[in-house]
C-alpha cells in the first residue's frame, strides 16, 4: 500500500433482471450507476491509528471511528454498530494483506456517497469495493465474509458498464455487455420512498424456493430476452413475464399492482422486492409523468441516462 494520498471510486448498482434467482445461478443483467462512492486515503501523522470518516451526499458527517493498529479495535466512534461492521471488514482485509496492521503507520480515510444512504444503490457493496481496491485484496472474499449475497452489486462497483452476471458452482462470473436500449429515453427509475432490507428478502427467497433448475433456466431466458428486446413493446412484454414469475414464486404482489394501479406502462421491481427503486416505462412526456408520480406520492424519478453508466466505447 502506498504512503501517498490515494483516490478510489466504486459504482452503485441496479439489478435489472434475475433478482433473487441470481443467488442460485440464474443469468442476470446488472447496471452500474453514475452515483457511487469515493474514498481518499492519506498517511496520518499519528502512527498506530486509523481514522475513518464517512460523509453522505449532502456532505454531512454520518460516521466517524478511530481504530487502533494492529488489532483494529475501535477506540472511539459515533456509531457502535457501524464501527463493529467496519472493523470486521478491515480485519478480514488484514488477513489477506497484513500490511494494513502495521502499527508504525497511521491512516486517515474519508468516504463520500453520491446518493442518499436509504436509496439502496449499494452503500455496502461500494464500501467493500473501495476497501478491496485500497488494500489490494479479493473483493468477493471480503463480501462473502461480511454482507454476503450474490455479488452482482460488487461486480457493478468494479465494472466500466452494464454486465451479465452469473454464479457458476458458487463462483462469480461476469462480463461487460453493451446493453444500451434505443428506447431508454422512455425508461425511468422511481424511488418507492422506503428501503428494503436485502437480507430479509434473501431469507424469504430461501424460505419459499428450493433450488429448482427449471426456474433458474426460465429466469436466465428472461434475462436473455431483456437484452434482445429491440423495441419498447417487446421489452415491456418481457418485464411483465419476469414480474409474473417472481411474484408467483415468492407469493408477493407485483409492484405495479401494489404501487401503480392503472399505470399506463410497465413497472419492474429491482433487487429485493418491496422497497428501493423500480423501473418504469412510459410513453408520456417526462413532465406529465413526473406530475402523475407526484400525485401517487413518489417524488424521486431519475431518467435512465441520468442514472445508468453507458457501455464503454471500444
Amino acid at each position: 500500500m502506498s504512503l501517498q494520498a490515494q483516490q478510489f471510486y466504486a459504482n452503485g448498482k441496479v439489478l435489472l433482471s434475475g433478482e433473487y434467482f441470481v443467488l442460485d445461478g440464474a443469468l442476470a443483467l446488472a447496471l452500474p450507476t453514475r452515483l457511487g462512492q469515493s474514498m481518499e486515503v492519506t498517511p496520518s501523522a499519528e502512527p498506530g491509528l486509523l481514522q475513518w470518516r464517512s460523509f453522505d451526499e449532502k456532505n454531512s458527517l454520518w460516521f466517524e471511528g478511530f481504530f487502533e493498529l494492529p488489532e483494529l479495535n475501535c477506540r472511539q466512534t459515533n456509531d457502535e454498530t457501524t464501527a463493529r461492521r467496519l472493523a470486521d471488514i478491515l480485519q478480514d482485509a488484514a488477513r489477506q494483506r497484513p500490511q494494513l496492521r502495521d502499527p508504525a503507520t497511521g491512516w486517515a480515510v474519508t468516504t463520500r456517497l453520491d446518493f442518499p444512504r436509504d436509496w439502496g444503490l449499494g452503500s455496502s457493496s461500494t464500501l467493500i469495493a473501495l476497501i478491496a481496491q485500497w488494500t489490494q485484496t479479493d473483493p468477493f472474499a471480503l463480501l462473502e465474509a461480511s454482507f454476503g449475497g450474490s455479488g452482482y452489486d460488487l461486480a457493478c462497483a468494479l465494472s466500466r458498464g452494464p454486465l451479465l452476471y452469473q454464479r457458476l458452482r458458487g463462483t462469480p462470473q461476469y462480463v461487460e455487455f453493451p446493453f444500451f436500449p434505443s428506447f431508454r429515453s422512455q425508461l425511468y427509475f422511481v424511488y418507492l420512498e422506503s428501503k428494503q432490507n436485502s437480507r430479509e428478502g434473501i431469507a424469504r427467497f430461501r424460505e419459499k424456493v428450493i433450488h429448482n433448475p427449471q426456474l433458474i433456466g426460465q429466469v436466465s431466458r428472461l434475462s436473455a430476452d431483456v437484452i434482445r428486446a429491440a423495441d419498447l413493446d417487446t421489452f415491456e412484454a418481457v418485464i411483465h413475464r419476469h414480474e409474473d414469475l417472481v411474484a408467483a414464486t415468492l407469493d408477493l404482489p407485483r409492484a405495479q399492482d401494489l404501487h401503480f394501479p392503472g399505470f399506463r406502462g410497465a413497472v419492474k421491481s429491482l433487487g429485493a422486492w418491496g422497497g428501493d427503486f423500480v423501473l418504469l416505462s412510459s410513453r408520456q412526456p417526462e413532465t406529465e409523468l413526473r406530475a402523475e408520480l407526484k400525485e401517487r406520492g413518489f417524488g424521486t424519478m431519475l431518467p435512465y441516462d441520468q442514472l445508468i453508466v453507458p457501455p464503454p466505447v471500444y
